[in-house]
């Protein structure tokens, strides 16, 4: 076996060195009389091809490593590696084999592991001969464009692994192609082998955050039936906790696993809004139930939480995982630090009732553990004493020769934990192809077992992985952990325990400036909008809560919604930020204007003195009150209403009613008067929209009242008349006699055969008295307004004579 490279602090054994270069003095010889045999002027570029091998670079064959099992092998073991190579060429490749490369000694730093991972051509001198021999596989022709899959398998024993450590390993393809008719290395790739078959003496203490985060689902709409049910933007949240979904991948991988579970409760609140019934909104803007299907789906994944999690390590984020960092930088406005609070507070309730298990709200973590000091504070702000690191940006000033451990007092009683950024962005690419899982789980275990080597002292190290895993991401993390726990040099952990482990003294623990926040970060912070909206959003509410019978029924999930505004999933999504916040309002302005104030028409006065009626309506399902009606005249020198310029009452409307409240007027003078109705809170804030109206004022004068007074003489002149000429007829059809034929109207016929004539004027006055009075169009019991369907606030009866047209 021939020589591997020898990066920076690699120290191969005097023997081991001898047989490589044996090796590669024999794999060279067949070579050397190649080129000795070809023509004149050939062989001193022909011999630079074949040594360096730049003439057909790893562009040219794709290798993909698509499995290495076991990860870590121990003594006994055989090591398979399995995967594909693809001709990326115009050239066919010919008389080629796969063959797998060894380092000769372990790297000895995690630097020397960056730096070969970001190796992509063979490198002569520097790469590993084939381990060789039968552990190859033969390709004997590849096509341009085509590929062919390989599995080789070797015994540990044939790798001549030696001392602890990482090592190299690199599957090649040798051939030659029809321009190039000799052997040379045409593609590698490289991956790592961490190599530790005995128990380590001290192991890592290794603390793995397990996210179960999800985006905003909920809106702040809810239905009016007392169970208030929930209504979900759309149906995604039915997808992920589905047989494969994000979310389910993630309970079902993480059951297995030593990890500290790190739960946003609004996924809990949010899958248990689901379960219960719920309803989804639709493009049009109605809503529609949501499926059976999916209520038992949700019912499913909560009974498997509540499973997984009994007895486990917990740690529960801010309800809805606010954007600490935003906040910080952009929303330090007066109400935003208020509602950090009441999202840490609701927080550790939610998960405890829904999952009976009480977490720790000690940490928050900020976005990819990027810290400045104004987000220490605001971290702090409510409570929560630890925050959840990186070490990217809590960087290493001392000099270090080792990964130092975890926790960092950073001063005012506050703990850093630094999350190792190796470790914990090690899954972050596109890990659907199997290729890419493979290599991010063999770096990350070589990695894992370098910290290890560094030092004899045991330390603690945490990961802190991406927020929101895909399920490809998650099936990698898992696989790393699985090979992790079982190995030799590491041993679990939860948070807490890293957060209470003791500090290394040389560990860095200087807060970064502001000016140190990664820029890319900061492009995608919510903007300060978004917190200005909280501010004003929780203005409207408190104006709309204090007239409300049942607070809780709109402070609850406009309180909850109010802290999905900033939550960090809009990180990156200011459209649909925006969208989420409008709707929120929207929905809230639509609330506060059922209760209001019914339009009224212009008015006409006539006299001295009036009621004037305004009806307000309540089409919330709930009763209100603690509310003032204010009638104000904007000419009390024409129209006073009650003793001055204005007048209120107090409002009591229940769900689903109206009420109308009379106020007394008196007049001075004729003419037009605009009167505003406006509703008012306890505290005198204006209500809803002001309803103007004009009434206008009319005096009865002395020569309109004679006139009136003639009318009313010469009616009752014509009444006298008609009289008498009906008393008249009547007498005359008493003196002619009954007519023959059927009995006459106004006739009796006596029992005994005699005929009786009724009198028409007792007759006419008999039916006036059983019929009663007609109800016409002036009746002043069928008002203009609409007909209250509660009992009016005022039962004073009008003044003489006197109504309100409208």
């Amino acid at each position: 076996m021939a020589e591997a490279a020898d990066f920076q602090g690699t120290s191969p054994s005097p023997a081991r060195r001898w047989l490589r270069r044996s090796g590669v003095l024999l794999a060279g010889a067949p070579l050397l009389a190649g080129l000795l045999q070809l023509p004149l002027g050939v062989p001193a570029q022909a011999a630079e091809k074949a040594s360096a091998a730049d003439a057909a670079s790893s562009d040219g064959v794709d290798i993909n490593i698509a499995s290495l099992s076991p990860s870590a092998p121990t003594d006994g073991d055989t090591v398979t590696v399995s995967g594909s190579v693809t001709n990326r060429s115009k050239q066919t490749v010919t008389d080629a084999h796969v063959g797998i490369r060894v380092g000769s000694s372990p790297l000895t730093t995690r630097s020397a592991i960056d730096t070969a991972a970001k190796l992509t051509s063979f490198q002569p001198g520097l790469d590993a001969a084939e381990v060789g021999g039968k552990y190859v596989e033969k390709v004997a022709r590849l096509a341009a464009g085509s590929s062919q899959n390989f599995s080789i398998s070797v015994p540990v024993k044939d790798l001549d692994l030696g001392d602890d450590g990482v090592y190299q390993l690199g599957v090649s393809l040798t051939g030659r192609t029809t321009a190039q008719q000799w052997d040379q290395v045409l593609g590698i790739k490289r991956t790592f082998l961490p190599w530790q078959p005995d128990a380590a003496d001290t192991k890592t203490k290794t603390t793995y955050l397990w996210p179960l985060i999800s985006s905003v689902h909920l809106t702040a709409e809810t239905g009016s039936d007392e169970q208030q049910t929930r209504v979900f933007k759309n149906d995604d949240l039915a997808k992920e906790i589905s047989p494969g979904g994000r979310l389910d991948q993630l309970l079902s991988l993480g059951s297995g696993l030593d990890v500290t579970w790190v739960l946003d409760p609004d996924v809990l609140a949010s899958v248990d809004a689901m379960r219960g019934g719920y309803r989804v909104q639709q493009p049009d803007g109605k809503t529609v139930a949501g499926s059976e299907k999916n209520r038992e789906l949700a019912k499913a994944w909560l009974d498997r939480l509540e499973k997984t999690v009994q007895g486990q390590k917990i740690v529960a984020l801010p309800f809805a995982d606010p954007d600490i960092a935003s906040l910080a930088h952009s929303g330090r406005v007066t109400g935003s630090l208020s509602r950090l609070k009441d999202a840490t507070d609701v927080a550790s309730d939610t998960v405890a009732s829904i999952v009976h298990v009480k977490p720790s709200t000690d940490f928050t973590w900020p976005v990819d553990g990027a810290i400045d000091p104004s987000i220490v504070n605001v971290a702090t702000s409510a409570g929560a004493d630890k925050v959840i690191a990186r070490s990217d940006s809590l960087q290493e000033t001392g000099g270090l020769a080792y990964t130092p451990s975890a926790a960092r007092p950073i001063g005012g009683g506050t703990t850093a934990v630094v999350a190792d950024e190796r470790l914990s962005t090690a899954f972050q690419g596109d890990m659907l192809k199997a290729g890419n899982s493979t290599l991010a789980v063999q770096k990350f275990l070589a990695q894992s077992l370098m910290i290890n080597l560094q030092d004899a002292d045991q330390r603690s190290i945490v990961v802190a992985p991406q927020r929101m895993p895909t399920a490809s991401q998650a099936q990698s993390m898992a696989a790393a952990l699985r090979t992790l726990q079982q190995g030799n040099w590491s041993e679990s952990q939860g948070l807490a325990a890293a957060a209470k482990a003791k500090p290394d003294p040389g560990a860095t623990t200087r807060v970064p400036s502001a000016s140190s926040y990664p820029r890319a970060l900061k492009s995608q912070q919510l903007p300060a909008s978004a917190f200005d909206w909280i501010q004003g959003t929780q203005t409207k509410l408190d104006k709309f809560q204090v007239i409300l019978t049942d607070k809780s029924r709109v402070a609850t999930p406009f309180g909850l919604a109010m802290n999905r505004g900033m939550s960090t999933s809009w990180r990156g999504r200011p459209a649909e930020g925006k969208v989420f916040r409008d709707a929120v309002d929207s929905y809230l302005d639509g609330l506060t204007g059922l209760v209001h104030l019914i339009e009224k028409s212009d008015a006409k006065l006539s006299g001295r003195s009036a009621t004037i009626p305004v009806t307000v309506q309540n089409n919330l399902v709930q009763g209100v009150g603690h509310l003032t009606l204010r009638l104000t005249s904007m000419q009390p020198t024409r129209l006073k209403i009650g003793n001055g310029p204005f007048d209120e009452k107090l409002i009591k409307v229940a769900g689903e009613h109206s009420q109308s409240v009379k106020f007394t007027t008196s007049t001075k003078a004729n003419g037009p008067v605009k009167v505003v109705a406006q509703l008012y809170t306890e505290d005198g804030q204006p209500y809803g929209a002001a309803v103007p109206f004009e009434v206008k004022v009319t005096e009865i004068t002395s020569t309109v009242m004679l006139v009136i007074g003639g009318g009313v003489l010469l009616l009752v002149l014509a009444g006298f008349r008609m009289y008498t000429q009906r008393k008249r007829a009547a007498a005359q059809q008493a003196e002619d006699g009954p007519e023959d034929g059927p009995e006459a109207e106004g006739v009796n016929k006596d029992t005994d055969g005699t005929v009786e004539t009724e009198d028409a004027e007792d007759s006419e006055a008999g039916q006036e008295s059983t019929t009663g009075p007609k109800s016409g169009a002036d009746d002043p019991g069928h008002p203009s307004d609409p007909t209250p369907d509660t009992a009016p606030e005022s039962a004073d009866p009008s003044g003489t004579g006197e109504r309100v047209d409208r």
